[in-house]
């Protein structure tokens, strides 16, 4: 048996392990990689970037930890450009198994901050310069609901603060001084956000989806119902980089952890290997083939 034989005969075992070192060294040992922001992303990270300094940033924790590693990166992303940039930010969940996810992040990011702050003004206060106002249902009386009040549709917050008691919750009453909201989603719980806060009431939303449900949200980013869209772990990865420009541009020297970014580039070399395999397994096909004519 020849060369060529033997390769198209090997044991699928041994393609199985080259693929998880591919994938799992790069995860350990990470490459740098700069990901060249998409027209999506960058819609949405220039249009929060230039909200007036009066309007906050709300983000929708809508995803599960099932599609975790996917997303969650993508919410981390955005709480680091709003806090860079001295937004307001109000968090919230239409599913109940967002919660965790949701505190886990404003947790993380308010701890990296204040772990470089040196004043008052340089730290991340909780009441002050972020709301998380927690889970509560329907989602139609919550969308519907932030129109009119949002005190009245979250009493108190998830850490069970009366949120009229909150300072940030004196300039933050209803979708008017709300510049944007972003849902991430691995459903379609973003369309309900545009269906009922943009249509409603003119809101502007973001999205940030899963890759697989990325191309049925074209048609609202063509139209403009969505202002921008990260689309995947590479859309996560493409706003990562946009904010450590932006941090670069501020000033700010600490290096953040990008989690999207470091997950491309296992997800990188894992196609790059599948495309080796693909291409050394038709050249073995076509000499084989050349051979037995």
């Amino acid at each position: 048996m020849g060369f060529w034989n033997k390769l198209l005969k090997i044991d699928r075992r041994w393609i199985y392990t080259i693929i998880w070192l591919v994938v799992m060294i790069p995860l350990l040992f990470p490459f740098k990689i700069k990901p060249m922001a998409m027209p999506p992303v960058t819609r949405l990270f220039n249009y929060i970037d230039t909200m007036p300094e009066d309007k906050a940033l709300v983000i929708s924790v809508d995803y599960t930890p099932d599609i975790q590693p996917e997303l969650h990166p993508m919410c981390i992303a955005l709480l680091h450009h709003a806090f860079a940039t001295k937004r307001k930010v109000g968090l919230l969940t239409l599913q109940v198994m967002g919660l965790g996810l949701g505190e886990a992040a404003i947790r993380q990011v308010t701890e990296e901050f204040n772990a470089h702050a040196t004043t008052h003004e340089d730290s991340i206060i909780n009441g002050e310069d972020y709301v998380y106002w927690g889970w509560t249902t329907p989602i139609i009386t919550i969308l519907l609901g932030m129109g009119e009040r949002i005190t009245n549709v979250y009493p108190v917050d998830y850490y069970g603060h009366r949120t009229e008691s909150l300072p940030i919750m004196k300039h933050l009453k209803n979708y008017d001084d709300i510049g944007i909201v972003v849902s991430i989603a691995g459903s379609s719980i973003p369309i309900s956000w545009v269906n009922f806060a943009n249509t409603q009431f003119g809101v502007p939303i973001g999205c940030g989806a899963t890759a697989v449900s990325a191309a049925d949200y074209y048609p609202y980013l063509n139209s403009g119902q969505f202002t921008g869209m990260m689309a995947g772990m590479k859309g996560a990865a493409e706003y990562e980089q946009l904010v450590a420009d932006k941090f670069d541009e501020l000033g700010i020297k600490w290096e953040l952890r990008r989690k999207g970014t470091e997950a491309m580039s296992s997800q990188t070399a894992a196609h790059i290997a599948i495309m080796i395999f693909i291409i050394i397994g038709n050249i073995a096909y076509f000499v084989i083939r050349r051979r037995k004519k």
